[in-house]
């Protein structure tokens, strides 16, 4: 009788793969259990040994890298499964390879697992190079904060000054000081734009001197930010390439207040054309992390933080949300403004990242153009919300209503209303 399902679980480790096979037939359940390596022949002869046995579906842990060759070898094969290590770890004391492939199996024909989200093979592509991008920036940011140590240390006040040490005026002072220049008229001649109309205060800035030790440091530094700078240009042409026939997807996210060539592209990589994976806005808030946890016990939420997530996506969504914020006559300037006096700044920064979460699922999933509407118009229980808010800010200010009322300053039939 042929089995009704074969499941193979993979215990993943940096060297051995631990292979066990579940073939079920009615009632009787078999198992085959092996040992592979992790080379590239061990991965081929494993896909061999599986498609013998008329393995359908693997499921395997998503341990540290270890588990990304073995996937990429058998993706072409089989339907493949990913389930984080958390939700499979065994009991203390109990840990065996073998079992913990068994239980891989048993846990995956019982629908008793929950799949890690794995894009395919052109997303993934995607998503190294803009992670890869992601993380040059950073090492801009690092090596800036450096730099800044160093002028530091020959009391040069350039950052100060200067809101971009790295911008166009900024890099050909730099220049001049790794170059061990230390005339300031000669630093000021290469003061451009609106910086020209803070020469005096640049000189005092620039009065300081850097030991030439500090200026070789200096130096590397200024190598390093180029060919990071090369870096992110190779990457930005090689993503343009990529993502040419989903240009008009990158259009469509770039209308989104604060979204713009790079967060658009970023997000397509890390969600995927149509966020096909997510059926529900919630889902992908939830599983990038932009709403709130949980933590109950006893009836009682001990903790409201949120998931850890994707923590590429939060990163960009927050970055996206404060140009939002600051961009006029839009709805999530206006949703920031009205969430702050409750939950804050970051509080309500964050909510404001959450709804442009909710717009971009929306936008990917539905194929629909986002459309501006602005400020919705106050409702009467929010205006006499409001207004019994600044009532009471009134009254802890020591400043009475009815004095305001007598000197003409508010109206008394709306000094009533919010006092009833």
């Amino acid at each position: 009788m042929e089995p009704v399902s074969c499941i193979a679980g993979i215990d993943v480790h940096k060297k051995m793969l631990a292979v066990v096979v579940r073939k079920q037939c009615g009632d009787a359940v078999e198992y085959i259990k092996r040992a592979f390596g992790t080379t590239k022949s061990e991965i081929e002869n494993l896909a061999a040994w599986l498609q013998h046995h008329g393995v359908t579906d693997v499921v395997m842990e998503s341990t540290a890298q270890y588990w990304r060759p073995v996937w990429h070898g058998l993706e072409p094969h089989f339907h493949l499964h990913l389930t984080h290590p958390m939700r499979t770890r065994a009991p203390r004391g109990r840990k065996r390879d073998f079992r913990d492939a068994q239980r891989l199996a048993d846990r995956w024909h019982s629908k008793d697992l929950e799949e890690s989200f794995i894009p395919g093979a052109e997303q993934r592509a995607w998503r190294a190079l803009t992670r890869g991008r992601v993380q040059l920036r950073r090492k801009i940011t690092l090596v800036r904060n450096h730099v800044e140590g160093l002028l530091e240390h020959g009391g040069i006040k350039l950052t100060a000054v200067v809101s971009d040490a790295f911008g166009v005026s900024g890099w050909a002072i730099l220049e001049k000081i790794a170059a061990g220049t230390t005339d300031v008229e000669q630093l000021l001649v290469e003061a451009r734009g609106q910086l020209r109309k803070k020469k005096e205060e640049l000189r005092e800035a620039l009065a300081g001197r850097l030991e030439p030790a500090y200026q070789i440091l200096l130096k590397q530094h200024m190598r390093q930010v180029q060919l990071y700078r090369e870096q992110i240009e190779q990457l930005n042409e090689t993503l343009a390439t990529a993502m040419r026939d989903f240009v008009p997807i990158l259009v469509r996210l770039m209308k989104v207040p604060g979204i713009d060539l790079y967060a658009a592209e970023e997000l397509l990589a890390e969600i995927g054309p149509q966020a096909a994976a997510f059926p529900t806005a919630e889902q992908f808030a939830s599983w990038v992390g932009l709403c709130p946890g949980s933590q109950e016990s006893a009836g009682i939420n001990h903790s409201d933080r949120s998931a850890k997530g994707n923590r590429y996506l939060r990163h960009a969504f927050c970055e996206i949300a404060w140009p939002a914020i600051r961009t006029k006559d839009t709805f999530f300037s206006a949703l920031f403004h009205r969430l702050k006096p409750r939950l804050g700044g970051k509080g309500a920064a964050w909510a404001v990242a959450h709804r442009i979460g909710k717009v971009v699922w929306l936008i990917l999933h539905e194929q629909v153009e986002y459309e501006e509407k602005g400020q919705a118009p106050l409702n009467e229980s929010t205006l006499a919300r409001k207004l019994r808010r600044l009532a009471r800010q009134l009254t802890r200010q020591g400043v009475s209503l009815k004095g305001l009322i007598e000197k003409g300053l508010i109206d008394q039939d709306l000094a009533l209303g919010v006092i009833g």
